[in-house]
């Protein structure tokens, strides 16, 4: 059985962060997007925890650009962020699975504003092409 100390040691080596408790919010302590994915899935991975009930978007954001949340709302940003601690990481390596009953919400099937991304990602490249066409 793990303990929180275990936990809160677990994310400090993983963060590198020293001022961890068992009741801080690892996403408001500056573990975000990637990093905050990663230590989520290692903890999971260590500890055994079943993550199928997990849905990253209510706990952390995403990293990188991403114009296209001028005009649509990633996932994270249409629900109400619930904080991730050490005493629920506890919580959930005792019982073995992720266990947070999530409000309901709705999330559109397709991201829109990752596919506006693509779209000026593809017209940059194109308009790459065409001008190193011109110079030759």
């Amino acid at each position: 059985m793990s303990t929180t100390n275990e936990i809160i040691e677990f994310v400090k080596e993983y963060s590198g962060i020293n001022n961890i408790t068992d009741d801080t919010d690892i996403f408001n302590a500056g573990i975000t997007g990637d990093d905050f994915d990663e230590l989520i899935e290692k903890f999971a991975k260590k500890y055994s925890v079943e993550m199928t009930n997990y849905l990253w978007y209510f706990h952390s954001n995403e990293d990188g650009w991403n114009t296209g949340e001028l005009f649509f709302d990633p996932p994270y940003k249409r629900v109400k962020r619930i904080p991730v601690t050490p005493s629920v990481l506890t919580e959930f390596a005792t019982k073995g699975k992720w266990d947070i009953e999530y409000p309901k919400h709705k999330i559109p099937q397709r991201r829109y504003d990752l596919l506006i991304n693509k779209i000026i990602s593809l017209v940059v490249v194109v308009c790459l092409i065409v001008a190193t066409l011109k110079k030759c």
